[in-house]
């Protein structure tokens, strides 16, 4: 539905450089990255707002130098931006200037985001949770076919959260519409996507199915961004293949005083042993590198570890992601 090629765009001192990606009809898509990335700023060329070099294409039309208003696509900016001057429904209603009314539309967005008892509110009295909801609406009800998201959720309270990430999942085929979603949230993109993309300093790393990019990272880069541990290089195992790191979840490893029958198993030093509420992490130095465990407070009662013992840490190769 949404083809972009090799889009670049210099602002400044930033670069988005040589993005590429497709998005779906009815798919949601979450472009996930740091504060600073370049999320709103691919959002915003994707809307129209900037010239940019590179191609956009739309149901296999080149809207790359369409205005804004040509495009058809729904924009959602993280502070709202809300009339202050108009009520809830006339907020909701602005785009009938343009596109006519749509009182059945309107009717089930009032139902579905919980919106009825509001509609003569004005805009400076309402909650976060309020206003996103209003936005939502208003931006669904100029009928877009693609719905813009920079960080919905961003100024919500956490309490509120759930109930709107709800509301969220259902668009695309509730309104027959696709959604790119910028956020740095990873709960945020596990829940919600389709397909997820990397961006980080203006680049789009990855890009592909939500799972696969979650727990199967193409890059060091990206793995370290995802939050994976115990990164290492690949000849700590013995054997080469096509990638250079591996990394095992911290879960996933079984430590123990002696030696296991487990595909792998290393002999190391206790380096540092720290208390969680429900849990302990272990720092275990194995030949120069740190290893990281996390184990229950049971488990580790039963082991009466200590700092500078000996210990053997032991996992599958099936547990392995390879990077």
């Amino acid at each position: 539905m949404l083809k972009v090629e090799n889009l670049f765009l210099k602002k400044g001192d930033f670069i988005l450089n040589q993005v590429s990606f497709d998005v779906n009809n009815k798919e949601y898509v979450v472009m996930l990255g740091k504060t600073g990335s370049g999320k709103t700023l691919l959002l915003e060329s994707i809307a129209g707002f900037h010239r940019i070099e590179g191609k956009i294409y739309f149901e296999g039309m080149d809207i790359t130098n369409f205005p804004p208003e040509k495009r058809n696509f729904g924009f959602l900016y993280q502070d709202f931006q809300l009339f202050k001057n108009l009520n809830v429904e006339k907020n909701i209603r602005f785009s009938e200037k343009f596109k006519g009314k749509d009182n059945k539309l309107f009717n089930d967005l009032i139902n579905f985001l919980n919106l009825k008892h509001l509609l003569k509110r004005k805009i400076v009295n309402l909650s976060g949770g309020e206003k996103q909801r209003i936005a939502l609406a208003r931006a669904i009800y100029s009928r877009p076919k693609i719905l813009l998201l920079d960080e919905p959720l961003s100024a919500i309270d956490p309490t509120l959260r759930n109930e709107i990430m709800k509301n969220l999942k259902q668009l695309p085929n509730r309104y027959n519409i696709s959604v790119i979603h910028v956020t740095h949230n990873f709960r945020e993109a596990s829940y919600l996507a389709d397909k997820i993309g990397i961006i980080l300093k203006g680049k789009l790393l990855q890009f592909d199915e939500s799972k696969k990019v979650l727990n199967s990272p193409d890059s060091l880069e990206v793995a370290k961004f995802l939050g994976f541990k115990n990164i290492f290089e690949l000849s700590l195992l013995g054997f080469e293949n096509s990638h250079k790191y591996f990394s095992i979840d911290p879960n996933l490893i079984y430590i123990t005083r002696e030696k296991k029958e487990y595909d792998y198993c290393f002999k190391g030093y206790i380096d540092e042993i720290m208390g969680i509420t429900d849990h302990y992490k272990i720092y275990v130095n194995v030949n120069g590198e740190m290893f990281f465990i996390k184990i229950s407070k049971n488990y580790f009662k039963e082991l009466d570890l200590k700092k500078g013992e000996q210990v053997f840490l032991c996992f599958d190769k099936k547990d392995i992601v390879f990077i």
